[in-house]
């Protein structure tokens, strides 16, 4: 089948289709920016199934570039981060030229991903998501509308959002929403249920709530997740936060945007509890509750098909077993360094260096305070240095390299993204990426670490000193050697 998918640059739709693709269905990506879409993250056999046309939705000329040949439309357009004024507006807007277009097509069915708006006084911004749900059902196309509440996965707001304020404060002085009640849902149940509802003539012109299997404050979810994380924190809400007090606090705390931190504010006065669980008989699938999906986010969520900028915090107790199931790295609330140098070898034998990186041939620069690290982690119940890797020249993922594991090993990119599984107070990656720019090859060598507590922040402050002597070196030599 054709289908069109709005938003798939965004978080679902970026989750969504690897799943259409691999069911073998060809795909229609509809991007406000070309270049915002991640041409670098999918093989070439993958990208003979999409084909990607920019298109803005709040110009209905534009339109006319798509062609009208699709059988399914997914509508994956929200404005949770808007700050403008007249952000409905452009909602409803977009969500007319939509239904304008897809009048005009062959298509079968619109799928529209919501919130729940089963609650009395609703924000803004739900308020706008409701009434793109009435305009959407203005289209001669049946409807299908699916109803979430917070969505929960690795590198989602509300994941990332959690994880700071646990993570950052050992005691929270938090707003009375922390006592909202909502019902989560881990990201792997929404991507089914979005793909479970397709073509299903019993869901047309129909709205379902989809939630997980329990209902929570926001206050059981922070509690909750410091669980899983091994914290122990404590939370007192206080009733003198107003909303505006209350954003800020959020905005100062986590690595949200001010204009995000208000939206959610605003929206967490609502209740979004699952009223309607007839979807559960349509679709029917093992729904996880919010245990299980924090520790699926730290564990795996990724798609085997997309070559790799799913990456994110992963358990060493599961890395063994599901080293490819990856899961984004976090942009907010990390630590990171940053090498950029150009070259004029050839590429391929920059390639061959950085795939002979540790073991016998070292990290090419300072591999005393390599070997002193691995002492250190040794000492400490880690896996050390010693562990070397399975061939001088090889790498593929899932192998182990001195105390890092492979990720993703793309030798045709020159791509290689490292996990690791040293003793750490929080996570690290090390990716070496070497791309064309201005006519000139270059490699991108980055450091990425998410620290964990306190003592995660106090560490790579520590640590800084090395990494300023190591890091620029072991890029030069990378390329000079």
């Amino acid at each position: 089948m054709k289908i069109l998918l709005t938003g798939s640059t965004g978080y679902i739709g970026r989750r969504l289709l690897p799943v259409l693709v691999e069911a073998g269905h060809q795909v229609v990506c509809l991007v406000r920016d070309q270049r915002r879409f991640d041409w670098d993250d999918f093989s070439k056999d993958f990208l003979k199934h999409i084909s990607v046309v920019e298109v803005d939705l709040n110009d209905a000329e534009s339109f006319k570039k798509l062609t009208t040949d699709i059988d399914v439309a997914y509508y994956l357009v929200h404005s949770m981060s808007s700050s403008h004024a007249n952000f409905i507006d452009t909602e409803a807007q977009s969500a007319q030229n939509f239904i304008t277009y897809i009048n005009q097509t062959s298509g079968r069915q619109i799928i529209y991903l919501s919130g729940i708006v089963n609650d009395d006084g609703l924000s803004e911004h739900l308020l706008s998501r409701k009434n793109v749900e009435e305009i959407l059902k203005q289209s001669s196309v049946p409807v299908t509308v699916l109803r979430a509440a917070i969505i929960i996965g690795s590198g989602s707001a509300s994941f990332e959002i959690i994880r700071d304020l646990v993570e950052k404060l050992p005691i929270m002085i938090a707003p009375k929403w922390l006592k909202t009640k909502c019902q989560p849902i881990g990201i792997r149940n929404v991507i089914q249920y979005l793909n479970g509802v397709m073509l299903k003539s019993e869901t047309f012109n129909q709205t379902f709530d989809i939630g997980g299997t329990e209902v929570l404050t926001y206050k059981q979810m922070l509690m909750g997740f410091s669980k899983v994380r091994g914290l122990k924190r404590l939370i007192i809400t206080v009733p003198v936060l107003t909303p505006k007090l209350s954003s800020l606090w959020l905005y100062l705390v986590t690595s949200t945007t001010f204009s995000l931190a208000r939206t959610l504010v605003n929206s967490m006065k609502n209740e979004v509890i699952c009223k309607d669980f007839r979807v559960r008989e349509i679709v029917p699938l093992h729904l996880l509750n919010y245990t299980e999906t924090l520790q699926l986010a730290f564990d795996k969520i990724s798609q085997k098909n997309v070559i790799s900028s799913w990456k994110d915090s992963i358990s060493l107790t599961t890395m063994e077993k599901n080293f490819l199931d990856y899961v984004q790295v976090p942009e907010h609330g990390v630590f990171t360094d940053k090498r950029k140098i150009f070259f004029d070898r050839k590429k391929n034998e920059v390639i061959e260096n950085i795939w002979s990186i540790g073991g016998k041939r070292g990290w090419y620069f300072g591999n005393w305070m390599w070997r002193i690290r691995g002492i250190m982690d040794k000492m400490v119940g880690g896996v050390g240095l010693r562990r070397g890797r399975r061939s001088d020249t090889d790498l593929k993922a899932g192998d182990a390299l001195d105390f890092w594991r492979v990720l993703e090993a793309d030798k045709t990119n020159g791509r290689l993204l490292l996990y690791a599984e040293m003793k750490l107070p929080g996570e690290a990656w090390l990716e070496f990426k070497i791309k064309e720019e201005n006519n000139q090859q270059v490699l991108y060598q980055t450091a990425t670490y998410r620290p964990l507590g306190l003592w995660g922040r106090l560490y790579w402050y520590s640590v800084l000193p090395f990494h300023g002597l190591i890091f620029p070196k072991m890029a030069k030599n990378i390329v000079e050697s």
